[in-house]
């Protein structure tokens, strides 16, 4: 039989759709030697935050801190539930969270679990981030704010912020971003955006980007459908000269 050779597998954002991620996983087939990598927002919107949780902890997958575990995180501060953060994830899809697990009482193991989660992973050739990277910092002054939070200022570079990397991201729905429509990936000035809003009703596709063939794995939340293409079928490049350099504070 041939060699087959692992894939890197990035995953984009889940927003709590569980039935939603065992369709992709179904139509992504992963073997044992494959590397699957979350962009960070498992959590918030979607109705069962807490199984895609588990079930990431479960198969030690690896996850980064996107700006919706940060702000469960905020609410948690020290153990206590601190109350403006509190009503600042309420707003931004906590009510769906606590839902899922029933009450404001989060696991332990899960807490410690989202603890530990990092800002960002460098792979070598792929630098993967939740939201992005300011353009015109050195990573060193950079923090979660930018890293999980970032939007205008990093798709309007004009050149790209690693000359050897190519930047991977969720956090912006693609089709928010100008002439990219649901469903396809967004491409910029050194980085792709792999969030084609799966919990958006205008959307519905939860989106893993295999990085080694080059494939894009899609499932509907909505349709009940799943897909795979070719990168190049998919993804739609944004001209800068398009966003505005002002960061939103769309969460």
């Amino acid at each position: 039989m041939p060699e087959t050779i692992p894939r890197r597998i990035l995953i984009g954002d889940v927003h709590g759709h569980f039935a939603g991620l065992m369709s992709l996983m179904e139509e992504i087939a992963p073997r044992a030697d494959d590397q699957i990598y979350f962009l960070g927002d498992l959590i918030d919107r979607g109705p069962q935050s807490a199984q895609v949780v588990e079930f990431v902890i479960q198969s030690a997958y690896t996850c980064l801190l996107g700006n919706h575990e940060q702000l469960l995180l905020n609410t948690f501060s020290d153990g206590q539930v601190y109350p403006p953060a509190l009503e600042a994830w309420l707003c931004s899809g906590g009510r769906d969270t606590i839902a899922s697990y029933g009450s404001l009482a989060i696991p332990p193991e899960h807490l410690n679990w989202l603890q530990q989660l990092p800002p960002y992973l460098d792979l070598g050739d792929f630098w993967l981030v939740h939201a992005g990277v300011h353009p015109n910092l050195p990573l060193k002054a950079q923090t979660a704010n930018e890293f999980c939070w970032i939007r205008g200022e990093f798709h309007s570079m004009r050149h790209p912020y690693f000359p050897d990397k190519t930047i991977v991201t969720g956090h912006t729905i693609t089709f928010t971003l100008p002439g990219v429509e649901p469903g396809q990936l967004a491409q910029g000035q050194g980085w792709l955006d792999i969030d084609t809003g799966a919990y958006h009703p205008k959307s519905g596709w939860l989106t893993a980007l295999d990085v080694t063939q080059e494939l894009v794995y899609q499932a509907n939340v909505y349709q009940k459908s799943v897909r795979t293409l070719p990168l190049a079928a998919i993804v739609a490049p944004v001209n800068p000269d398009h966003i505005s350099g002002r960061a939103t504070a769309y969460r």
